[in-house]
């Protein structure tokens, strides 16, 4: 019944702003009880990833920077989770909290720096002496934010993302960047001239990318081990994002748009898929008929282990690409509802002329286009094919920066 009121409650949008409100003015008023009587540590720092889904992206490189660094030896550290036995262990200087807790409010009214790489909850407002460093989750494809004039999405219109955005540059102190591009893109979406934060941008490369670099082929290997994956298969990896306009009581949801019997079919079984929906995807996906040829790691904290062992990308408009292309890869862009999601959901950024690799809409294309990559592996290639020389390119302009250092050099304009 939960489930359906909530369902319910979407599809009213006055209903849904009052309700809204008045969560909101209930927790500020809690968060800032807290805060009014908690002095500020300068050497507390709390981290946050995908709003407490996971231990990964940039957070979790800064966080694994500031522990190698004797600079910082004398900082304490707080982790904010939904589920805080998920991640593994942590030192003794790391504290976990529970996500939207009572404890979460003491973290952040207490710590001088949050870090985080999505939107904080609207009640938390820092102090004078807290420093709020939002360093977002990718490159941008599809537009975000104040730059999203389609429908808006199946949870907000286009002024209430507006207004979200806005408020949220209000309380950012840096903003993260790995490129020229990006900045530009941030500047926008966040609506931070209106506020005179164009400047607050570190453009150092995205420290999440800095393990694309730095990791060797034993690790490699031992990720594979560890999900099971057998160390003569080629892996394709498959990362479908949300679309704003599926949208149920318990979350956005989705349906895999890849028949994976026909791709079996068509393309041989020496290749195992992974598959990855986006953190916003809530309903869950049953691969048992696939076993041993699709593998669902959704839930598995930091992609870019995922990445580190894939062959191939597969995805549509998620921002994985960007990343992806440090590793010199092949990938495939399925946008099987290009169309749909361009003039009714979000448009883009940029044309999809510029995207390092074929751009497909049907099963066929999919199917033959991933052939002729498989076919070359095999023979010891790299599987890029043409698309070599437009994927250095596109690095060049989106991703200058990485060389797996980029997570000391953001730390240092932090502190």
């Amino acid at each position: 019944y939960r489930l359906i009121l909530k369902d319910i409650v979407k599809k009213i949008p006055f209903l849904r702003k009052i309700l809204k409100k008045l969560y909101l003015n209930n927790r500020s008023a809690d968060y800032e009880k807290i805060s009014n009587k908690c002095t500020t540590d300068s050497k507390l720092v709390v981290f946050e990833s995908y709003q407490g889904r996971s231990y990964s992206c940039s957070p979790k490189a800064i966080y694994q920077y500031m522990l190698s660094c004797p600079k910082f030896s004398g900082y304490s550290y707080v982790w904010v989770f939904r589920e805080i036995n998920a991640h593994g262990s942590f030192p003794q200087n790391t504290r976990l909290v529970k996500f939207d807790s009572e404890e979460s409010f003491y973290a952040y009214a207490q710590a001088g720096t949050w870090i985080t790489n999505s939107r904080l909850r609207d009640f938390y407002i820092p102090k004078s002496d807290q420093k709020y460093i939002q360093c977002w989750h990718g490159t941008p494809f599809k537009k975000i934010g104040c730059d999203v004039t389609a429908a808006g999405n199946a949870t907000s219109t286009v002024q209430e993302i507006y207004d979200e955005y806005t408020n949220e540059a209000k309380r950012i102190s840096l903003l993260v960047s790995p490129s020229d591009f990006t900045t530009s893109k941030l500047i926008s979406a966040f609506n931070l001239k209106s506020s005179g934060k164009e400047n607050c941008i570190i453009q150092k490369g995205y420290p999440r990318n800095d393990a694309l670099f730095n990791t060797d082929l034993k690790t490699v290997e031992n990720l594979k081990n560890t999900l099971n994956i057998p160390q003569n298969k080629i892996v394709v990896l498959y990362c479908p994002t949300f679309r704003d306009n599926q949208f149920s009581g318990s979350g956005y949801t989705l349906e895999p748009a890849v028949d994976f019997d026909s791709l079996k079919d068509k393309c041989g079984s020496d290749f195992i898929i992974l598959f990855r929906a986006h953190y916003f995807i809530a309903n869950s996906f049953d691969f048992k008929k696939y076993s041993g040829y699709v593998l669902n790691v959704s839930e598995y904290d930091d992609i870019n282990d995922l990445y580190l062992i894939s062959d191939i990308l597969i995805t549509d408009y998620s921002s994985v690409f960007f990343d992806y292309a440090n590793l010199k890869r092949p990938m495939l862009f399925y946008h099987y509802d290009l169309e749909e999601y361009k003039n009714k959901m979000r448009d883009f950024y940029f044309g999809t002329a510029m995207l390092p690799g074929p751009v497909i809409q049907t099963q066929e294309k999919l199917e033959n286009e991933l052939n002729k990559i498989l076919q070359d592996i095999r023979k010891g290639g790299s599987g890029l094919l043409k698309y070599e020389k437009a994927l250095n390119a596109f690095n060049k302009k989106f991703n200058p920066l990485e060389d797996g250092h980029s997570a000391e050099r953001t730390v240092k304009e932090i502190f």
